[in-house]
């Protein structure tokens, strides 16, 4: 049984962490596939931001102010600038996760970059490697049989285990007052992106929504590998977006919870519609 060394990128928990799961187990595939580390340093914005044309005002379907006012109550604070606003995340993320988890899995520069980027990638057919969070963990990648009769072993569904853990046991109240109160920060790093018509926490919405509508596959899941990295040997599951693929790589009791906590963190999201 063929296995590789593996980084596991745990991405913004300070956020949406259900979110922060499925990018997780994206770039543990990828990386394990190729045998090769995503750089630690963002690159160019341009990796993921459109091409420059004329682009229509859009409705803004879900407004962050409609839910805002609750959350935002206690915070007295101002904003610091986003160049800036790294300690500050940190800050967040230890109080709502503890210092200790954000040390052991996190890269914590450029937080708000990193997790627009990764919400921005999520339906799409393909995430960049760039922007992660990353710290190595090791492990085995595991498959069954081998040439045409390759399919993925259940053993890699338990390494997402400490993810789906820490998802499952933050509390979504207090995630979503986070994201509330940081969220101007993200909508500025969304302009800088390529988005300045944009609503980000659409994005969210959508991201959220795309997870949510991936099959739930039981049984064996066959591979095929034509070049270097695996494949889903299906076209239809292959052609799926990123996040829908990883939510099928994860297995489907670990996708069921996460499943449950996108709902939950959908709701506070679009309380207001």
């Amino acid at each position: 049984m063929p296995s590789m060394k593996v980084r596991d990128p745990f991405l913004p928990v300070v956020v949406i962490i259900g979110l922060a799961v499925v990018a997780a187990a994206y770039y543990y595939w990828t990386s394990r596939e190729s045998g090769e580390a995503p750089p630690r340093e963002p690159a160019a914005l341009s990796e993921t931001a459109p091409s420059a044309q004329a682009e229509p005002e859009p409705e803004v379907r879900y407004p962050i102010d409609s839910i805002a006012t609750q959350a935002r109550e206690s915070e007295t604070a101002p904003l610091p600038p986003l160049r800036e606003s790294d300690e500050t995340l940190q800050a967040a993320a230890s109080e709502l996760i503890g210092p200790e988890t954000l040390a052991r899995f996190f890269n914590i520069k450029d937080i708000a970059r990193r997790f627009v980027v990764t919400v921005e990638a999520l339906p799409r057919r393909k995430i960049g490697n760039r922007y992660n969070l990353i710290k190595p963990v090791t492990g085995d990648f595991a498959i069954r049989g081998k040439n045409d009769d390759t399919s993925l072993s259940a053993a890699n569904y338990s390494r997402y285990t400490s993810l789906v853990i820490l998802a499952e046991t933050v509390e979504t109240e207090k995630l979503i007052r986070l994201y509330v109160r940081f969220y101007p920060l993200f909508q500025e790093e969304y302009r800088n992106l390529g988005y300045p018509k944009r609503y980000f926490n659409d994005r969210v919405v959508e991201a959220i929504d795309d997870l949510l509508a991936a099959p739930e596959i039981e049984g064996s899941i066959k591979l095929t590998q034509p070049k270097v990295m695996y494949e889903f040997a299906d076209p239809a599951l292959e052609s799926l977006s990123a996040g829908r693929k990883m939510m099928i790589r994860m297995g489907p009791e670990n996708a069921a919870k996460i499943k449950a906590k996108l709902r939950e963190i959908r709701r506070g999201l679009t309380a207001a519609r």
